[in-house]
């Protein structure tokens, strides 16, 4: 089907009313920080993938649109097929279309790069705006051609519009617990499949089938869709595959060895994160890998405990780093260049982003309420395997709310 969006229509600068799940954010900040940059606005040019972008307008589209962001109003320039729904579900005070500024005549007497940014100029000049920041990764060919136009482009560099989402308002927080809940049923589904497994000359097997992890991965994405949630990748990593922390896993899972599940889902409908690992073992754990399960589990409870307002990422990590080198396993702390032991940050931001502000790292930031971390403390090792536990916290007023339910089972007792 091909449909047009960019046909002709008439009104020039519309009034939107926000139907979005979240409330408009404070964007203060954001304000002073263009003032003291002195300049007119924030721009985005990306689609509705683009977390500043949906942070900013409150829409999602497929295809890029732009957004501008002044301290007295929200603009969006959109195609005119997301022109109906930019107005009612968008948080923007005006709505533009193309066509509004005659894209179809300009389009035909050059390419359409050249006619999108004179249209976009001439849109951001109606708005009184001719210089603006925009995000690190705007584009560059878009950037350029505005330049042409005598339009002042340059790219922040202090995260301003990351930092405000990272403390997340009571509304995010409840987005964020409801798809934490959706990633705790996909949790039980692998921990079900795994403890009704049988072992066959080493290999687990499950409905008469050998047991992989593409096996788990399919009924954990089944369970989130089900609990309206989607993600494109998570980890069912086995054996030597769970020494690497990013390993995605494959083939058949073996007695004896840990599995590290890690589910990290977004909602659906609101497009929040929620992020859990658990390592699981059919079998029985030799003695190295129950005293590094004891170990992590210790690590974690110690990082949430030290978790209030005004401490920093790096006093958390620096927590979890203490406890293991203690035991003599390297960190990347103590020996930047370690392939084995703990090799990556203590935790991470989660919101409509899985990785997002602030740090829980050696350069993590003061922790402030609203604040939504992961804690998830591992040890790796090719020779042994790997094993991770990660729960996911939000910093409140007077300390900290664990938003994982989920158990935590020592590899002995399963």
């Amino acid at each position: 089907m091909n449909i047009d969006s960019d046909s002709d229509s008439n009104s020039n600068d519309n009034s939107s009313t926000n139907t979005g799940l979240t409330p408009q954010p404070d964007f203060s900040d954001l304000d002073t920080y263009l003032e003291n940059m002195n300049v007119d606005g924030y721009l985005v040019d990306a689609d509705g993938s683009s977390s500043t972008q949906r942070y900013l307008s409150g829409f999602d589209a497929p295809d890029p649109f732009m957004t501008v962001y002044t301290p007295e109003k929200t603009a969006l320039l959109v195609s005119a097929l997301e022109y109906g729904r930019a107005q009612t579900e968008s948080r923007a005070d005006s709505v533009s279309r193309l066509a509004d500024y005659d894209y179809r005549s300009i389009v035909s007497d050059c390419d359409a790069p050249t006619a999108k940014a004179r249209v976009t100029a001439q849109w951001l000049q109606d708005h009184d705006v001719t210089h603006v920041v925009t995000p690190e990764r705007f584009p560059l060919g878009p950037a350029d051609k505005l330049r042409e136009h005598d339009l002042s482009v340059s790219a922040e560099t202090d995260d301003v519009v990351t930092t405000i989402r990272a403390e997340k308002t009571e509304t995010e927080i409840e987005h964020i617990r409801d798809a934490q809940k959706a990633n705790e049923a996909a949790m039980e589904t692998a921990a079900t499949i795994i403890d009704s497994a049988t072992v066959t000359d080493g290999t687990l097997y499950y409905d008469n089938e050998i047991l992989t992890s593409e096996r788990i991965k399919q009924a954990i994405e089944t369970t989130l869709l089900r609990h309206g949630c989607a993600l494109d990748e998570t980890i069912v990593a086995c054996g030597s595959d769970a020494a690497d922390p990013h390993n995605r896993g494959h083939g058949p899972l073996s007695v004896d060895e840990p599995i590290v599940v890690d589910i990290f889902p977004q909602s659906k409908q609101t497009h929040y994160h929620a992020d859990m690992t658990r390592t699981f073992l059919k079998g029985t754990p030799d003695e190295t890998l129950s005293d590094w399960f004891e170990l992590t589990q210790t690590a974690l409870t110690a990082a949430i405990d030290a978790i209030e307002p005004g401490i920093t990422g790096e006093s958390v990590h620096d927590v979890v780093c203490d406890i293991y080198e203690d035991a003599e396993i390297s960190t990347l702390r103590s020996d930047p260049t370690a392939e084995t032991g703990f090799i990556h940050s203590t935790g991470h931001g989660v919101g409509l982003d899985v990785h997002e502000l602030p740090r829980v790292s050696p350069d993590g930031g003061e922790l402030k309420p609203g604040h939504v971390i992961t804690v998830e403390p591992g040890v790796y090792d090719p020779a042994v395997g790997g094993l991770r536990i990660e729960d996911l916290v939000v910093v409140t007023d007077s300390g900290v709310e664990n938003l994982t339910t989920y158990p935590i089972t020592p590899l002995e007792a399963q």
